[in-house]
This record gives C-alpha cells, sequence and structure tokens, in this order.
C-alpha cells in the first residue's frame, strides 16, 4: 500500500513535470480548475532557483503553523527523492478551523513569494497550485469538519534532474 502511494504521487509529480493537465482540464468550464487570480506560468523546469528540500519544508512549515496547524506524522519521502519532494500533513484535528488555516496558510505561502497557479475547487475538495523557484506545490484540504479531513502540501522540484529521478521511481515501483 505504502509503495502505491509513493508511486501515485510520483506519477502525479512525473505529469506536472511534463505539464500535462495544466491547460486545458476537463473541468474547466464547469466550476472546476480555474485561474487564480493573479495566476502566473509554472515555475521553469531546471531548479535554477536557490531553493532546496529543507527550505521549502522550513516555508511550509513555517506559514502552516503560524496558521494554527501542527504536522501530522506520516509517510517518509523516499531516500532517492528526499531532494526533489517534501511531503508537509497537518494533523488537522488540532486546528480550530482548517479551512481557515489552510487558507492562511496559502495566503502567508503567496507573501513569501510563491506565485498563485490553478485552483481546483469542487465540493468538498479545494487543491491550489502554488510555484516558487523551480518548485511546484500542491495544497490540499479535503473534507469538512466533523468528518473526514485531510490537509497536505505536497512540493515537488521541476528540474529535470528530479523529474529523472520521479520516472525511475515511478518504473521501479509498478
Amino acid at each position: 500500500m505504502r509503495k502505491a502511494r509513493w508511486a501515485a504521487a510520483a506519477a502525479g509529480a512525473v505529469l506536472l513535470v511534463a505539464g500535462c493537465g495544466s491547460e486545458g482540464g476537463s473541468d474547466k468550464g464547469k466550476g472546476g480548475e480555474t485561474p487564480a487570480s493573479g495566476a502566473s506560468a509554472p515555475a521553469k523546469a531546471g531548479s535554477g532557483g536557490t531553493l532546496d528540500a529543507a527550505a521549502v519544508k522550513k516555508e511550509i512549515e513555517g506559514a502552516a503553523t503560524t496558521a494554527g496547524f501542527a504536522e501530522k506524522p506520516g509517510d517518509e519521502v523516499p531516500a532517492a527523492l528526499k531532494s526533489c519532494m517534501v511531503s508537509w500533513q497537518a494533523d488537522e484535528k488540532k486546528a480550530t478551523d482548517s479551512k481557515k488555516s489552510y487558507e492562511t496558510t496559502v495566503a502567508a505561502l503567496v507573501k513569501g513569494g510563491w506565485k498563485e497557479g490553478r485552483t481546483l475547487d469542487q465540493q468538498l475538495s479545494v487543491i491550489k497550485t502554488l510555484d516558487k523557484s523551480g518548485w511546484t506545490l500542491k495544497a490540499s484540504h479535503h473534507g469538512k469538519a466533523g468528518a473526514l479531513q485531510m490537509v497536505t502540501f505536497i512540493a515537488t522540484d521541476t528540474g529535470p534532474t528530479c523529474e529523472k529521478l520521479f520516472q525511475e521511481d515511478l518504473a521501479k515501483n509498478k
């Protein structure tokens, strides 16, 4: 199960790096995926920026904890992908209002230089894409108060070196 979850995450990262789903999604015009105000083009592949995985994790953690989240222990990023991927899951039960904390976290990241891209907002799920210095971050809030909820922040380096590592991991876990 654990390998399947990471294989799915790696596949998503590969698709993200390859640009699939970034334009003309099937939900376009149906209240689904729409450009956010101030949307920008995705960061260019190559991670020519100054961020590394530790800096990205620090930015996510700082914004999320300031917004009222605590980190929930989760699956570790595979060792081969640690320099290319950051996964931070919020313990939404410890937040007073997880939806508000999610929105505050995203706003803090944007204020910190992350450029907001596309937003998928359907019923009980919101996924926002943010880009900065060769990294793409998917900020997700699923569920509602009093029911099953999950809040995650998953960032991937979009450079060619990491793209190759994601593809290798995906092939290995087929």
